[in-house]
This record gives structure tokens, C-alpha cells and sequence, in this order.
């Protein structure tokens, strides 16, 4: 991924048309610039920024993981089955939304390296319970610890309420409101985040 992306800010006005035509070689063109049409400025920005703090949110826990041979669908699992002892395999794949060829791989090295274990239900053997071992736990709080730290200093710097505010735009950017209920929030979206 590259560290910086061209700004919408920094082109002339109309290039994006312009451009859109070029390399649609004039059929078509159009279609682009319609596209565009409607989105302002600020809109343009709060998708940058977006993105832009995306890759800063995930650039310290990238290299934390990097360290270890993982990547991000690593990182997610291990997150989620931290907030959700006992998550069923099931469980995680509707929170993580992968394929469970592509979880299979994930766990499969998580519990051979020893950070995750997996279990037999008591109540139905077909399925598979997930937990962090001492390992997972620890890796968990140091990704999350950094990560945490990230955003206890944003809502700081941008004052109060704007945890709360912040929260509510996140959650109607997700496309499916049930999935965190599978993801161990139990907290209403009006609610302070605890520090």
C-alpha cells in the first residue's frame, strides 16, 4: 500500500473529468464524471481521512504482527475470539466475514504456533470453541494496547462528546447492525466508551 495517497484537494478543478475521459479513451467518460457529481469536498475529505487513519491505525499493530509472521486476518481473529471466549467457529466467520478456507488457514497457524486453542462443544462435539491461550492473551493486549492508545489520545485531542459522536458515524458506516452483538459490545451506541 502506498504511504500517501494523491489528495483531492491538490487537482484542478474538473481534472477528475478530465482524467475519466482519458482513460476511458472518450467512451464513457462521462459515465466517471457523473459519478462524481454530488460529492463535495468535505465528503471528499472525510473519505480521506478515512483511509488516512486506517493505515495509521493499523500501522503499529502491522509491524507488531509482522514480527510474529502475521497479517491483519490474524489480528482480527485474535481480537474477536479475545472479546468472545468460547466463540464458535461459526460465530467468528459471520463477525470476521471470510471465507473458512481463508479462517482455516488463519486458526490453523494461530493454534499450531499456540495462540489460540480449540475445543469440542460438550453440548454439540461438531462444533469448535475458540480461546486465547496465555500467548494470545498476551499478543492480544499489546496489538489492542497500541491501538487503544491511538484513539484515547484522538478523543482527547478533539474533546468531549466526541467519543460518543465518533462512535455513532462508525456504526452507520456497518452494514449489518447484528454483527456487533457477535462482537462482545454490549454497549448502547449513546454510551462513553471506557478509556
Amino acid at each position: 500500500m502506498p504511504d500517501s495517497l494523491p489528495r483531492s484537494t491538490e487537482t484542478t478543478p474538473g481534472s477528475d473529468s478530465n482524467e475519466a475521459g482519458q482513460a476511458g479513451g472518450g467512451d464513457g467518460g462521462g459515465v466517471a464524471a457523473s459519478a462524481a457529481e454530488g460529492i463535495d469536498d468535505g465528503m471528499r475529505r472525510a473519505i480521506e481521512l478515512l483511509f488516512f487513519a486506517y493505515r495509521d491505525f493499523t500501522g503499529e499493530a502491522d509491524e507488531i504482527l509482522a514480527e510474529y509472521g502475521f497479517g491483519r486476518a490474524h489480528h482480527r481473529a485474535i481480537y474477536f475470539i479475545g472479546r468472545n471466549p468460547e466463540i464458535a467457529v461459526n460465530e467468528l466467520l459471520a463477525i470476521l466475514k471470510i471465507t473458512k478456507q481463508s479462517l482455516a488457514r488463519v486458526l490453523g497457524q494461530l493454534v499450531e504456533e499456540g495462540y489460540v486453542r480449540q475445543r469440542a462443544d460438550r453440548a454439540d462435539g461438531r462444533r469448535r470453541l475458540l480461546s486465547l491461550t496465555k500467548a494470545g492473551e498476551a499478543l492480544e493486549s499489546q496489538l489492542t494496547g497500541c491501538q487503544s492508545r491511538r484513539i484515547r489520545q484522538a478523543y482527547a485531542a478533539a474533546g468531549a462528546g466526541a467519543a460518543v459522536d465518533f462512535r455513532r458515524v462508525l456504526e452507520g458506516l456497518i452494514d449489518d447492525p447484528a454483527a456487533l452483538k457477535l462482537s462482545g459490545d454490549g454497549g448502547a451506541v449513546g454510551e462513553e466508551p471506557s478509556a
